[in-house]
């Protein structure tokens, strides 16, 4: 992870917090008059998906171009797997081996985009109830709506281009989006199996006890 990266991170859970306080005074005067008290889980879900979003958004868009950042000499990268190329041109330039791949920042950027993308699948699963395919398209669009947000400078509201339009980014944060599902799926598996397990025990010492002459 690079400093610039570190920085975006920073940046947004700062702008979590800040957002945070906005949205829990409302949430909690909310559930006070619906439940007649408070909803740790619905305010623990609020704080997540919040934290996901800024972190996100900060990651993808800061640091915003300054007086002395270099323009792109490429805004669209179009070609389907062009990371696994630019692995090899890494190597090359730095005179790794091929052994070594796993080692470079274009293998590790290449990381990044897809675990970006996986708490949302995880919240897709569990929080919206979508399917795998529901899922995916939920982080293609998603990931298509930030590429487009980077390769129009922001929607115009940024002086130049200053990321590059990707496809290999789609291709990477569809298939985080996907391993997030698959993820929250066996998560929601395992604590059903555990509750099931809680509630037949009870059911069980109960017959057994039933069961005993006096």
């Amino acid at each position: 992870m690079t400093n610039a990266q570190v920085t975006a991170l920073q940046d947004g859970l700062i702008g979590f917090l800040a957002l945070w306080v906005v949205v829990l005074v409302p949430q909690l005067i909310t559930q006070f008059a619906r439940y007649g008290g408070l909803r740790p889980r619905g305010l623990l879900t609020t704080a997540a998906v919040l934290l996901y979003g800024c972190l996100t958004l900060a990651v993808v868009l800061l640091p915003l171009p300054g007086p002395g950042t270099r323009r792109l000499p490429q805004t669209v990268q179009p070609h389907p797997f062009q990371w696994i190329t630019d692995i090899h041109i890494e190597l090359l330039k730095h005179g790794e081996p091929l052994s070594r791949w796993f080692m470079t920042q274009t293998f590790q950027q290449a990381c990044l985009n897809v675990l970006l993308f996986v708490p949302l699948g995880v919240f897709a699963r569990i929080l919206w109830r979508r399917g795998l395919t529901g899922t995916a398209l939920i982080g293609f669009a998603t990931s298509l709506l930030i590429e487009l947000t980077q390769v129009t400078a922001n929607f115009g509201t940024a002086p130049y281009v200053y990321r590059i339009f990707d496809v290999d980014d789609l291709m990477n944060n569809t298939l985080g989006a996907g391993a997030g599902w698959v993820f929250g799926a066996l998560l929601l598996t395992l604590v059903r199996g555990k509750r099931s397990t809680v509630d037949v025990q009870p059911a069980r010492r109960e017959r057994v006890h039933l069961a005993q002459p006096r």
